[in-house]
């Protein structure tokens, strides 16, 4: 018998509460990102999505899902796949500058050369069918994106030529211009053949490449004159 008016009372053991599970089938909560970040991943995800299939095979639909967001958030930052495409490419770029740039210019002119290539055929080991697709461009004659390649091949010609004994006796003058953009398109296209179909190595084309500059280089006097 229990002692007392009132019987104890017995205290129900209480599990303790596990993590909470969402229903089955309700979608994981969107993660908020900031505005820079925000467009650092859509960018991040246009350049492998554009670089891993052509320009009509991806949609804004797949984009959205695979960043987790809204067509609508996605067309805030890019009202366009265009838009974020050329965005993109702009961003191969200035990567593919940006490496070559962070060559010393102080180099003998050899040496920057062999440089320049190897910072360059780095980069794009690194990220080939990004650079392809860059080159190639995606969209047919699209200004926007020609612009963009341009942009590229400009800006190379004059890291190569910066610091360059030779360039204020040839600044403007057009056949050694001509001579070195030309330089720069045989780099492009040798680049993307070995991309598509590597029968040299690294090495081989970076040493190939530079022979050919050094040819130029060692034609200045027939050219400035």
């Amino acid at each position: 018998m229990y002692s007392g008016d009132v019987p104890p009372v017995r205290r129900a053991l209480r599990r303790p509460a596990g993590p909470k599970t969402a229903p089955k089938g309700q979608r994981r909560p969107r993660v908020r990102l900031d505005n820079d970040a925000r467009r650092a991943q859509l960018l991040l995800l246009a350049k492998k999505s554009f670089s891993d299939r052509s320009y009509d095979d991806v949609s804004i639909d797949d984009l959205a899902r695979e960043a987790k967001i809204s067509k609508g958030l996605l067309y805030h930052y890019f009202p366009t796949k265009r838009d974020l495409y050329v965005a993109g490419l702009r961003e191969i770029a200035d990567e593919l500058v940006d490496r070559v740039h962070a060559v010393p210019v102080d180099l003998p002119p050899a040496d920057r050369v062999r440089a320049g290539l190897d910072a360059y055929l780095d980069h794009i080991s690194q990220h080939a069918r990004a650079f392809v697709s860059l080159m190639r461009g995606g969209i047919g004659s699209d200004p926007e994106v020609a612009g963009v390649i341009e942009g590229v091949r400009r800006r190379l010609s004059e890291r190569f030529l910066e610091g360059s004994p030779f360039r204020p006796a040839l600044a403007g003058n057009p056949k050694f211009e001509i001579a070195i953009r030309g330089w720069i398109g045989f780099v492009e296209h040798a680049t993307i053949d070995w991309c598509a179909d590597p029968k040299l190595t690294r090495e081989e084309l970076r040493d190939l490449l530079s022979q050919v500059m050094l040819a130029i280089i060692t034609a200045l006097p027939q050219i400035i004159r």
